[in-house]
């Protein structure tokens, strides 16, 4: 029987994420640096040479600090970046809030509205002031993508963003779209 070939060791980078080699092509190399010149000196060679040596031990104090710091309860600490695979950065969920306008039958309208719980909105007290207001029926559904909403009948979709703003300070008109013809539009 034929040997099992050995398993592959890959070293990945502490701070982008990518395999060591790879860090240099990564979109951070130069925070990699100081991680590189530490834990992988044989990949990047060149690296301790341009520092002269004197960056290894630049790093370790470096990197001792902050383990130290992050073991003691310190409370300026940096946000924690996160990473797709890749090593891509995820962009941070933008609060906004979403109002589409769905046409079904040829005359009849429901407006969406999305978004509304990531400003501390309770959904259901929302539904019921929206129903009062535009005398209509008002009901938190679940999405296509399982996340609630709150449907209104009819075409209301331009008096509601003014009813949002006035009755949720908390909710900014700079933060209200709309959907129209599949595209994201300010409602401001």
């Amino acid at each position: 029987m034929a040997e099992k070939p050995e398993a592959v060791k890959v070293l990945y980078c502490g701070v982008c994420g990518l395999p060591a080699e790879y860090c240099e092509f990564g979109p951070e190399f130069e925070k990699c640096k100081p991680w590189l010149i530490q834990n992988a000196p044989d990949v990047y060679p060149d690296l301790i040479k341009e520092s002269g040596g004197n960056e290894v031990d630049k790093v370790s104090d470096q990197m001792q600090s902050t383990s130290i710091s992050a073991g003691g309860s310190s409370t300026s600490q940096p946000e924690e970046v996160k990473r797709l695979p890749g090593g891509k950065v995820k962009k941070k969920d933008k609060k906004e809030v979403i109002i589409e306008k769905v046409v079904r039958n040829k005359r009849k309208c429901i407006t969406t509205v999305k978004g509304l719980e990531l400003f501390g909105v309770k959904l259901s007290d929302a539904s019921k002031k929206l129903g009062k207001k535009f005398a209509t029926g008002a009901s938190v559904v679940k999405g296509p993508t399982e996340k609630e909403q709150i449907d209104v009948q009819g075409d209301i979709a331009y008096d509601i963003v003014d009813f949002i703003t006035d009755t949720w300070a908390d909710v900014p008109e700079t933060s209200i779209f709309f959907i129209e013809d599949g595209k994201k539009v300010p409602a401001a």
